[in-house]
């Protein structure tokens, strides 16, 4: 580090199940590498310990504990462990998980052995500048959130109500989400409390509707707002294995999804394909049997900050795009590519406010007329 800023590239869901996991940096090493802080969302428990729960997302969120080498190839510094599937083997695999990267001198943020812990920020330090890293998730099974003497995952959940539109009986009714009170309280007063020790505090929530591109839920934008009013300087988004909307509010970035980074998953059958295509209106994409979450899943991002001691000074992103092999490339300025990533998230981000200036392989985000 060099001069009083610090550069921080925040990478999105990384989770493979598939060896060798030493492999899927090829693309990004020497990129994440030029970074001075490194930030991505783990997707699977690391454990052989616990059972699987009853309203868990499946066996397959538990691997074993030498796949979580992809963080070390990576060099990851920060991650949050708040997801939907970080209790989906209960107590005993979440904090076996994070004992593990704490281990590995990675700081896990957004879940704990209580309330109380998986609510704390995680503080970095370097170069004069000093920031916090806090972690909520939205998208929770029963029971797998913290409470004040229970392990779990500090919760962002939302209210889900159905209003009708029409007076025409079977007219598809407007579904509204509303942040729970306490939770969005809660959430707020961290941000607030962290940014008087902090020069920055990032936000990593792992919320919204995944599979479907564009499509982002009321909650999320209340959220996000609240989130800046009370501190917040920057917001990373994930869940949707799929890249969705850059807004900037007060000048300040949120993305509403930063997509998969290093991601596999068991290929789906013919019928899983056809029951998830009709229920997602999403097709599959054959060229990637081990990325089943839909043609645009292999599109990704990183999304990069310069922190100063007055706060995030710039925020930009680097268009990224998922091979064959699931090796995350970052695209350069003059392949035909990047023009093509940069049109999708422009097209991602329609009705948001922001606006994108390309800059050497990075795209600025600027706030919107």
């Amino acid at each position: 580090m060099t001069g009083e800023s610090l550069v921080l590239l925040a990478c999105g869901d990384v989770g493979p199940i598939h060896e060798p996991a030493e492999g899927y940096g090829a693309h990004v090493r020497a990129t994440l590498q030029a970074a001075d802080l490194r930030f991505a969302q783990v997707e699977r428990v690391y454990s052989e310990r616990g059972a699987l729960q009853v309203h868990s997302g499946g066996e397959h969120s538990r691997v074993k504990p030498h796949m979580a080498s992809v963080f070390d190839d990576c060099r990851f510094d920060v991650v949050s462990v708040a997801s939907n599937h970080a209790m989906d083997w209960g107590e005993d695999a979440l904090l076996d998980s994070i004992d593990l990267f704490r281990r590995k001198g990675i700081v896990p943020v957004g879940a704990g052995r209580n309330l109380e812990e998986a609510r704390q920020p995680a503080f970095i330090n370097g170069n004069g500048v000093r920031v916090a890293f806090l972690a909520y998730c939205s998208v929770l099974r029963e029971g797998y959130a913290a409470g004040p003497k229970k392990a779990g995952i500090a919760p962002l959940r939302a209210h889900t109500y159905y209003e009708a539109v029409e007076y025409q009986a079977g007219v598809p009714p407007r579904v509204i989400t509303v942040p729970y009170e306490e939770d969005l309280e809660n959430m707020c007063a961290d941000i607030a409390a962290a940014k008087r020790s902090a020069n920055a505090v990032i936000v990593s929530l792992h919320w919204g509707i995944h599979f479907i591109p564009r499509m982002i839920a009321d909650y999320q934008k209340t959220a996000a707002r609240a989130a800046f009013a009370a501190g917040a300087d920057l917001i990373l988004g994930h869940h949707a294995h799929v890249p969705k909307a850059i807004g900037v509010y007060g000048g300040k970035a949120c993305f509403y999804s930063l997509s998969n980074f290093i991601m596999s998953s068991r290929a789906k059958t013919p019928h899983q394909a056809e029951v998830f295509e009709k229920r997602y209106g999403v097709r599959l994409d054959p060229d990637y049997p081990h990325l089943p979450y839909g043609e645009d899943a292999k599109r990704s991002l990183i999304a990069k900050a310069v922190v100063t001691p007055d706060g995030v000074e710039k925020t930009s992103f680097l268009p990224v795009l998922i091979d064959k092999q699931l090796r995350p490339e970052p695209l350069r300025r003059q392949d035909p590519r990047f023009a093509d990533a940069v049109q999708y998230m422009e097209w991602a981000s329609e009705g948001f406010p922001h606006t994108f200036a390309v800059e050497d392989d990075e795209v600025v985000i600027r706030a919107g007329a």
